[in-house]
C-alpha cells in the first residue's frame, strides 16, 4: 500500500483507539474509584466495617481480575448486544473495555487509599467529621498523586486491550495491524502501528507522571493541615489538627 492510501486508514485507527480507551478510562474511574473506596472502608477496623460485604465485594473483583480479556469480550457478547444493538464496532468494544476496568482500577485505587495516614482520619473524625467527610476531605485528596497514576495505568492497559479487541472486529490500531499487517502481509504497516501505539504510551506515561509529581509537590500527603481546613469548625479545631498532624 502507497502511502497516500495507508495516512487516512491510520488516522481513523488511532481515532477510534482514542475513542474507545477515553470512553472506558472514565467509565472505570467512575465505578472503579467508589469500588474500590467500599475495598477499604468495609474492612475489618475501617469505617464502615462489614466484613461480609468486603469478601463478596473482593471475591467478585478477584474473578473479574482474572478473566482473560479475550474471554471476556466473547462472554460478554449477548450483553453487548443488548446495550449497543451490535458486537462489532468501537461502541461495542468499550463495554468489555470498561467492564474489564473497573475492577482492574478497583484494586488500584484500594492500594492507594490504604497509605493515606490514619492520624489524619482520626483528626477528622475527633473533629466530628462523617464517614463522607473523611472520604471527600482526607481518603482521596491525600492519595491524589497515586489516583493519578493509577489511571495511567489503567489508560495503558486498555491500550493493550484495544488493540486486541481489534482482533475481533472493534477496529482501531490493533485491527489495522491484524488486517493489514498479518492477514495481508503488509508488514511495514504493522511496525508502524507498534510504532505509534509505544508513542502513544510513552506520552500518556509521561503525562500521568508529570501530574502526579506536581500534586504531590503541591500537597499530597506532606500537607495535610491546608485540607483538614476544609471541614470549617472553627480555628480552634484546625489548631489543634495541626497539633495532632
Amino acid at each position: 500500500m502507497t502511502w497516500s492510501e495507508t495516512q487516512p486508514l491510520l488516522a481513523q485507527a488511532c481515532w477510534d483507539t482514542l475513542y474507545m480507551v477515553g470512553w472506558s478510562t472514565l467509565i472505570a474511574v467512575a465505578g472503579g474509584l467508589p469500588l474500590g473506596l467500599l475495598l477499604v472502608l468495609t474492612d475489618k477496623g475501617e469505617l464502615l466495617q462489614n466484613v461480609v460485604a468486603n469478601k463478596v465485594i473482593g471475591q467478585i473483583v478477584n474473578i473479574a481480575r482474572s478473566m482473560p480479556f479475550i474471554i471476556l469480550m466473547v462472554a460478554l457478547m449477548g450483553f453487548t448486544r443488548t446495550v449497543t444493538g451490535t458486537t462489532i464496532g468501537r461502541e461495542a468494544a468499550i463495554v468489555p473495555l470498561a467492564i474489564g476496568a473497573v475492577p482492574f482500577f478497583a484494586r488500584l485505587v484500594e492500594t492507594a487509599v490504604r497509605e493515606v495516614d490514619g492520624g489524619l482520619v482520626e483528626a477528622v473524625q475527633s473533629m466530628g467529621g462523617n464517614t463522607w467527610t473523611v472520604v471527600r476531605k482526607v481518603l482521596v485528596p491525600e492519595s491524589l498523586p497515586s489516583l493519578i497514576s493509577s489511571t495511567t495505568t489503567t489508560v495503558v492497559a486498555l491500550i493493550g486491550y484495544s488493540a486486541m479487541a481489534g482482533t475481533v472486529g472493534a477496529g482501531g490500531l490493533g485491527d489495522i495491524a491484524i488486517r493489514y499487517g498479518y492477514q495481508r502481509f503488509e508488514t511495514d504497516l504493522m511496525w508502524i502501528t507498534v510504532a505509534i501505539l509505544a508513542v502513544v504510551i510513552s506520552l500518556i506515561q509521561f503525562a500521568g507522571d508529570w501530574a502526579a509529581r506536581s500534586l504531590h509537590r503541591r500537597g499530597g500527603r506532606s500537607g495535610p493541615a491546608p485540607k483538614l481546613r476544609l471541614l470549617r469548625t472553627g480555628e480552634p479545631a484546625a489548631t489543634d489538627v495541626g497539633k495532632v498532624a
